[in-house]
C-alpha cells in the first residue's frame, strides 16, 4: 500500500469539486447556507479525511498484527468513501484505473501519469 493513492484519488476528487465553489456556478464559494453550498462543503470534508491517511500507511509496515487488522480497516474503510466519490466521473478523461480497485490491489506505488 502506497499513500500517494490516496493522494491521487484525492486530487482526482479535489479537482472536480472545486470548480463547484466558483460563484460562476451560483455558489458563494460554498460558504452560503443553500442546500447546495452544505453539500459541497460535506463532500469536501468527507473526501478530505477519508484521504488524511499517510500516518496509518506509514504504521502498517511496522504494526504489530492486531494492530495491522484495524489499520487495514481504517484503510479499506477510507478508500472505500474516495473510490465512491471517484467513480461518480468514471467517464472524465482523468480517470485512472486504480481508482475502480479495491484497496488490497493497491500494493504498488502508482502508475505514473502520462
Amino acid at each position: 500500500m502506497d499513500a500517494r493513492h490516496f493522494d491521487r484519488i484525492n486530487a482526482f476528487v479535489e479537482a472536480r469539486l472545486t470548480p463547484l465553489f466558483d460563484p460562476e456556478t451560483g455558489s458563494e464559494h460554498g460558504f452560503g447556507m443553500d442546500d447546495t453550498s452544505r453539500a459541497l462543503r460535506a463532500l469536501r470534508n468527507t473526501a478530505l479525511a477519508a484521504a488524511a491517511v499517510k500516518g496509518l500507511v506509514a504504521q502498517r509496515a511496522t504494526a504489530e498484527p492486531q494492530l495491522r487488522g484495524v489499520i487495514d480497516q481504517a484503510l479499506e474503510q477510507n478508500w472505500d468513501v474516495l473510490r465512491g466519490i471517484a467513480r461518480h466521473w468514471e467517464d472524465h478523461p482523468d480517470f485512472a484505473r486504480e481508482f475502480k480497485l479495491d484497496w488490497w490491489s493497491l500494493t504498488e506505488a502508482p502508475a505514473a501519469t502520462a
